[in-house]
């Protein structure tokens, strides 16, 4: 019985990874200018491409939709949004207030169950940083957030910081193409890990408040190299 469910499940492992690799080429084609604002993904053209069905082409453009990258409109399907930076920005800046209480909370209410999952977490994806692999630390990183949210033990925060995340996904993963954000980032993250499991709730607020103000630092130093970063869109952010 066993030997007939391994090949499903490994075809299934195969087909999410799959999945996980088309929506990060297409955040990088739509952020790195190879998709321009109006542009529409034929999910046809796009199987092709990446040598797949259009089912995970599909998935993955519902996904860049939840991100804001890709609208679907009548008619058309899905079309490339235009980058509104003033959006991101006001959102990395809740962002940060959301996640600094998250681990406010996570300092004080956390179980020892989770503060030795938060910190075995974290020894998975330094391996990572150290490697270089952007998407598997991106990938770990996000589950390390999230460990934090649940941590705080409060579920319309955890739904609230959860959602916030997902919206903003695509911009936090791209500012982690920047020279040297990857070690950053672990070096950040070790910090806010090391306030949590002492307990110190406000070191632990601080860290990640600012922690999140880095990324949308290093977010508005890249957005000026970002083709849909337009002098109308910069001058509405302002």
């Amino acid at each position: 019985m066993s030997s007939r469910k391994q090949p499903q499940q490994v075809g299934e492992l195969h087909q999410t990874t799959r999945g996980v690799d088309i929506v990060a080429r297409l955040e990088e084609d739509i952020l790195g200018g190879h998709f321009e604002p109006g542009d529409r993904l034929a999910e046809a053209a796009l199987a092709e491409r990446f040598g797949v069905s259009r089912t995970p082409i599909r998935e993955a453009l519902r996904q860049l939709s939840a991100t804001g990258l890709v609208e679907m409109r009548p008619r058309r399907g899905a079309v490339v949004r235009r980058l509104l930076v003033a959006d991101i920005v006001h959102m990395l800046e809740l962002m940060a207030e959301i996640e600094g209480f998250c681990a406010r909370l996570a300092a004080r209410r956390m179980t020892p169950a989770q503060r030795n999952a938060l910190a075995a977490l974290h020894k998975v994806y330094g391996a990572l940083a150290r490697k270089g692999d952007q998407d598997g630390y991106f990938a770990a990183s996000m589950r390390f957030h999230e460990l934090i949210y649940a941590g705080a033990h409060n579920p319309f925060l955890e739904q609230t910081a959860t959602r916030i995340q997902h919206r903003i996904s695509a911009f936090r993963r791209h500012q982690l193409r920047a020279p040297g954000r990857l070690a950053q980032s672990f070096a950040e993250h070790e910090a806010v890990l090391n306030a949590i499991l002492s307990g110190d709730a406000e070191k632990a607020d601080g860290l990640m408040h600012r922690h999140i103000d880095i990324v949308g630092d290093t977010f508005a130093d890249l957005i000026s190299g970002l083709p849909l970063a337009t002098a109308e869109v910069m001058t509405r952010s302002r």
